[in-house]
């Protein structure tokens, strides 16, 4: 059975493990599948600026493995589309206490043709309904958009695309809603929150302890 865990400032200690195989995974396919060379580090880790106490972790789990990920930063910070690709943004960056930037988004290769891309977003529309966040900014490959629109997800473009990495890519804004989680859950045929939110009583490593 496949959870979202959701990893904060306040439980972090306790998912030690399981954020290190992310920042792990998340070289293997943006810098090994995709090329983003400027991510390479000696280590095999992507770790960046935004990897600190702000951010906000999605990390799909099934059982003992980790699936796929995403990761949510707080606008009112300097973050990703303000401070590395301002030049994207053609009209006013929307930042906010009810805003938050979207990025490392990955589903592990052997779960891209079942329900954790579903999972994953469904569990970024819930978890932004449930903590009151309204819009998401993000800067994507122009092949997301689609993707989205077939999910149910309205989104608009902040400027003009860019060729980044060798991809058309822009900056965007994504409206959480009611409709939208409904509509990828349908398309998931999911008919369960796959949140887990609660915090454990103690520190635990091994990722198998974590799923609810």
């Amino acid at each position: 059975m496949t959870d979202i865990h959701v990893i904060t400032r306040e439980n972090r200690a306790y998912y030690s493990d399981l954020i290190e195989q992310h920042h792990r995974a998340r070289h293997d396919i943006f810098v090994g599948e995709r090329g983003w060379n400027d991510l390479r580090r000696d280590d095999c880790r992507d770790v960046d600026d935004y990897d600190d106490e702000h951010a906000i972790y999605l990390l799909a789990v099934d059982g003992s493995k980790l699936v796929g990920g995403q990761r949510l930063y707080p606008t009112l910070r300097p973050h990703m589309l303000s401070e590395v690709f301002p030049h994207l943004v053609h009209r006013a960056l929307p930042t906010g206490p009810q805003i938050y930037e979207w990025t490392r988004y990955f589903v592990v290769k052997e779960r891209r043709y079942g329900r954790t891309d579903c999972r994953l977003l469904a569990a970024v529309q819930q978890f932004c309904l449930n903590e009151d966040i309204v819009q998401l900014t993000a800067v994507v490959e122009m092949w997301w958009l689609p993707r989205w629109q077939q999910a149910g997800f309205k989104s608009r473009p902040l400027g003009l695309p860019q060729v980044i990495e060798g991809q058309p890519t822009l900056a965007v804004s994504i409206d959480i809603s009611d409709a939208s989680l409904a509509a990828v859950r349908r398309q998931g045929g999911l008919r369960r929150d796959d949140l887990v939110t609660h915090h454990l009583s103690q520190p635990t490593t091994g990722v198998r302890s974590y799923a609810a």
